[in-house]
């Protein structure tokens, strides 16, 4: 286990767990448990009593994150898990699960019955105290803890379930990598702006829309947009337009997002098509032609995909793969690192 992250006031931690080695898993639960205590704390949320079995075979990896009172568990659990009979303990918050792959199954209050998340759905509910649960093996899910002042008053008794792909989610689980990646980072500043932002969509989560003028979910939007539009580089149909309609915002408040944080939608969209086509003049094998690029990445024609990426690399795609060639064929040098010519 890694621990990142130190404190500010109490307000952040983080720390990852790999309980997936060889001969790692009896120590699994231990080492989870500690980084949890040690970072999170029990005053987010108390971890439970687990079974004989969860205890012997905690076989998992992943990162845990807490802003404020606030956590975020990104989980890959290779071992099913399931909590003692009886958790016991008295909580007051807000869960959030959205489950990838395998299932997560939730007891509920006295006389309700159990609910399950299955894969490509999200759950999300206040806990006035512990309650059992149990996960499938092979399980990839995020699990958030969150403070109930803004959202219980949301949820009351109700239950939300829904795709794990809605456009409330996507934002939500952009926002969450962000956080990951920056936490160790994040000063009293950003600690407060990343736990506002999580606030503000898991209410979207609840109502099943977002306020699109709050400032503080830009960037969250921003890596949503751009997440989406990595998976569709080359679709021909990509554009500001299709991500706001799969985002489920206006062309303007995405255009409005980029705006904030100093970019652009298409240039955005261009930068990375030409970074993958840059990418496929170099690959070892199966090299296209320079019109079959330009058709892949959806350049009007071969003229317009040199002129544009000439413009960005200082080269024609033609010069870039002659001279990447006869950098890898020389033994004295080293490819050349061509950055663009133009500001990203």
């Amino acid at each position: 286990m890694d621990s990142t992250g130190a404190e500010v006031d109490g307000a952040r931690g983080a720390f990852a767990v790999n309980s997936t080695a060889p001969g790692a898993a009896p120590r699994g639960l231990d080492s989870f448990r500690r980084g949890w205590e040690t970072q999170i704390g029990d005053d987010v949320f108390q971890l439970p009593a687990f079974s004989p079995d969860t205890i012997g075979d905690f076989r998992v990896k992943g990162h845990v994150a807490k802003v404020h009172g606030a956590a975020i568990a990104d989980l890959h659990a290779a071992s099913a898990t399931r909590t003692a009979d009886v958790p016991g303990g008295d909580q007051d918050l807000v869960a959030m699960y959205v489950v990838q792959r395998g299932a997560w199954t939730l007891g509920g209050p006295p006389g309700s019955g159990e609910q399950t998340v299955s894969a490509g759905q999200f759950l999300v509910r206040h806990l006035g105290r512990l309650t059992a649960f149990e996960t499938t093996a092979h399980l990839t899910a995020k699990f958030l803890v969150l403070p109930p002042d803004e959202l219980k008053p949301l949820l009351g008794n109700r239950v939300i379930t829904g795709p794990a792909d809605s456009a409330e989610i996507r934002l939500l689980t952009a926002l969450t990598d962000t956080i990951h990646i920056t936490v160790a980072d994040l000063g009293p500043v950003g600690v407060e702006a990343a736990h506002g932002a999580l606030i503000e969509l898991a209410k979207a989560v609840a109502k099943g829309r977002f306020d699109d003028v709050e400032p503080r979910l830009a960037p969250a939007l921003t890596q949503a947009a751009k997440d989406l539009a990595d998976r569709r580089l080359a679709h021909p149909e990509l554009s500001p337009a299709m991500l706001a309609r799969e985002l489920n915002v206006s062309v303007r408040t995405l255009h409005r997002a980029f705006a904030a944080v100093g970019e652009q939608v298409t240039t955005y969209i261009r930068h990375r098509r030409l970074q993958e086509a840059r990418r496929a003049l170099t690959a070892p094998s199966g090299r296209l032609s320079i019109s079959e690029l330009a058709a892949h990445w959806q350049f009007a024609d071969s003229s317009h995909f040199t002129r544009t990426f000439k413009k960005h690399y200082g080269q024609t795609p033609t010069e870039y793969a002659r001279s990447t060639r006869a950098a890898s064929h020389s033994p004295n040098r080293h490819p050349p690192d061509h950055g663009p010519a133009e500001s990203a």
